[in-house]
């Protein structure tokens, strides 16, 4: 049994455009960590010019399984900044698979931006026309990304999360290999993906991917059930090839803190985006289904 949450879609312009990354450059990771600099929020690029030229790039979300390791090929920004130990920030992943191509955004900064744009603009479902906001507020002991009043006058508090990752199975690596072996051919059409939160580096198979997202939803879940205040949890689907999102089994412990969190009012949402490689990012949908549990 599976439970999904469909949430109403505003009206909003097809190909309406929420960001443009200034002057983008494409790419090729050669290294990371880079040999220069040991943080492995640091990598060698090469750009694809005609000096081939390489440069460090600060790389936010580290390899971000796959999509920013050695022989990724990456989309750029130019980091203005004359203290930056790196000239570049890889904002992008070219993800290629057979003959199709997508375009993932992998810097969790830019889902934050995107989702200002959203709030302005009315894609986010249910959060209409709202009186106002700020941005990155403490309350409890988290630093969530908006804190505002909605179009009725009532305190709302936001989290966004930021989801570059998608597969045909949402399973542990190991689990991942054998299940996508087993799967017909007619469910690996390649825009039909599950997007899923979170996955990432941890030291063994029971500990916890981020223990700072559970934190963020535990405390939502708290002022939920404390205060007035709508509380909600946006997950920023950075891809197109996606037609459904779900907190991931990679995480159990996770992934059952959302559902507890739903349960006790916690809104879960979502906003979906597509990227193209001049660095342009296009409002897709908010009506991604969510399947809670299955």
């Amino acid at each position: 049994m599976q439970e999904e949450i469909r949430l109403s879609s505003p009206k909003v312009d097809a190909e309406f455009v929420l960001y443009q990354i200034p002057d983008p450059v494409k790419g090729t990771i050669t290294k990371r960590p880079s040999l220069h600099c040991k943080t492995p929020y640091m990598a060698d690029v090469t750009l694809d010019s005609e000096s081939a030229e390489e440069v460090l790039a600060h790389t936010p979300s580290l390899g971000c399984c796959g999509l920013a390791e050695k022989e990724s090929n990456v989309i750029l920004s130019k980091i203005e900044s004359k203290t930056a130990k790196s000239s570049h920030r890889v904002e992008l992943s070219i993800h290629q698979e057979g003959l199709h191509q997508e375009i993932v955004g992998i810097n969790p900064k830019l889902s934050e931006t995107i989702a200002e744009r959203c709030l302005q603009e009315n894609c986010i479902a249910g959060l209409h026309n709202i009186q106002s906001y700020k941005r990155e507020v403490t309350l409890l002991n988290s630093r969530f990304d908006f804190v505002g009043v909605d179009d009725q006058g009532r305190e709302f508090v936001m989290e966004i999360k930021s989801v570059p990752l998608a597969d045909y199975v949402d399973a542990p690596k190991k689990e991942k290999k054998k299940l996508l072996k087993e799967l017909p051919a007619e469910k690996r059409q390649f825009n039909h993906k599950i997007a899923y939160f979170p996955d990432g580096y941890r030291k063994n198979n029971t500990a916890l991917v981020s223990p700072r997202a559970l934190k963020h939803i535990q405390e939502l879940q708290e002022i939920a059930e404390t205060t007035d205040k709508r509380c909600i949890l946006c997950f920023m689907i950075q891809r197109a090839d996606a037609t459904s999102f779900q907190p991931s089994n990679i995480d159990p412990l996770y992934k059952h803190a959302v559902q507890t969190a739903w349960k006790n009012g916690v809104e879960i949402k979502t906003v979906q985006v597509k990227w193209d490689e001049h660095g342009k990012c296009v409002f897709v949908r908010n009506d991604l289904p969510i399947n809670l549990f299955n």
